[in-house]
């Protein structure tokens, strides 16, 4: 069996925080940002941290090994 390969396109978009979980961009923040508000895109600026069930799904694309 090779080796999996890393998912290039997640590589890109997903960072790995200090305590192993993983963080992301909220999506809305390229374009049509006239009707937002200013607190709207405020937060849309920050990092999503990712749910248990969605980080196992990242987890196989970045083949990184959860504590085994």
């Amino acid at each position: 069996m090779p080796k999996m390969k890393t998912h290039k396109g997640a590589k890109k978009r997903i960072k790995v925080t200090g305590s192993g979980k993983f963080a992301i961009r909220h999506s809305g923040k390229s374009h049509i940002l006239t009707k937002k508000t200013h607190k709207r895109k405020k937060h849309l600026g920050e990092d999503y941290i990712l749910r248990d069930g969605q980080a196992k799904k990242v987890a196989k694309l970045l083949v990184v090994s959860q504590g085994r």
